[in-house]
C-alpha cells in the first residue's frame, strides 16, 4: 500500500469512518475524532473517555485527541491531498 498507513490501519480507519458516518458523523471523520470534539465542546464526555480506556490498554495514550490532530492535518489523506502544513517533512 502506498504511503505512510499500513495496509490493516487503513481498513480499520475506514471501517471507523463508515461506522461514525452512520451515526450521524461526517463521512471522513472517525468515531475518535468526534468523540474528542463533543468532550471539548461539553456536549458528551463519556464516548471520549470510554475510547481513550480502551486504547490505553493497548498503549495508546490520548487516542481521541491525537486522532482529532491527524484529522486536522489529513494524515490519512493522500500525500498530495493534505494541506500544505501537513505535507512538509519535519526537520532533521
Amino acid at each position: 500500500m502506498p504511503g505512510d498507513i499500513a495496509y490493516g490501519k487503513a481498513v480499520l480507519i475506514a471501517f471507523d469512518q463508515t461506522l461514525n458516518a452512520i451515526g450521524g458523523g461526517w463521512p471522513d471523520e472517525t468515531l475518535s475524532s468526534r468523540a474528542w470534539r463533543w468532550h471539548v465542546d461539553g456536549a458528551r464526555h463519556w464516548p471520549c473517555r470510554l475510547i481513550d480506556r480502551v486504547a490505553a490498554l493497548l498503549g495508546d495514550k490520548n487516542h481521541c485527541e491525537e486522532s482529532f490532530k491527524s484529522e486536522r492535518l489529513g494524515r490519512q489523506l493522500p500525500p498530495e491531498a493534505r494541506p500544505a502544513c501537513a505535507r512538509q517533512k519535519p526537520q532533521e
